[in-house]
């Protein structure tokens, strides 16, 4: 009776194991592997570090990890519509991976939902047809229920972009890991650094 419990508990992983085997061949990310060299980080105050002392922002704290500079193209209170409008900026690069972070200062503006994901569709686009790779990274859209985290899926499922999804989870009210009420310090930005970096270490292999 063991053995059997055992065969079938065995089975039972064995397709599973196949299925999610399967089912990761048929997702592809856009342009992976790049034929770029440049790791850029584009975004809003999150991106550029605003809370964290210098050389702790998550940016930094991952390009140590990696060894290997990112190039910070965060600028503070940026939308979406703020960044499409300076995603021209990678025209001085050669990207190979662009960590994409927007949305928050959409939400804080009220901003209409529909227009802050059409215009991150359209930064994603371009940075498609620089032949580089998107890791696309969450933010939340409510204090108390989340609008975005279905539209940021979305994206990675229209786009085939790699994904974090909501990198301020659990971070947010926090005094440990918050520097004010929407920026993290340096323990925050160490958080989202976690998160982020076991996926662009797989977009580098």
């Amino acid at each position: 009776m063991n053995l059997r419990y055992a065969l079938l508990g065995a089975l039972l992983f064995l397709a599973g194991a196949s299925y999610i085997f399967f089912f990761r061949g048929e997702v592809s990310i856009t342009n992976y592997p790049s034929t770029g060299t440049d790791i850029i980080a584009f975004g809003d105050s999150l991106v550029e570090g605003v809370g964290a002392t210098e050389g702790n922002d998550f940016v930094s704290l991952i390009a140590q990890e990696i060894g290997h500079p990112i190039i910070n193209l965060g600028r503070s209170s940026d939308t979406t519509a703020l960044g499409l409008e300076r995603i021209g900026e990678l025209e001085k690069y050669n990207p190979k991976v662009v960590i994409v972070l927007l949305g928050g200062n959409d939400y804080l503006r009220r901003v209409p939902e529909a227009q802050t994901f059409e215009n991150l569709s359209k930064i994603i686009s371009y940075i498609h047809g620089r032949g580089a790779v998107v890791l696309l990274l969450g933010i939340r859209g409510g204090l108390f229920r989340d609008h975005f985290d279905e539209e940021f899926e979305k994206l990675r499922d229209t786009h085939h972009t790699a994904f974090v999804s909501n990198v301020l989870e659990g971070l947010l009210g926090d005094s440990k890991y918050m520097s004010d009420e929407i920026h993290p310090n340096n323990a925050g930005y160490a958080q989202i650094a976690e998160r982020v970096l076991p996926v662009l270490k797989e977009l580098l292999e």
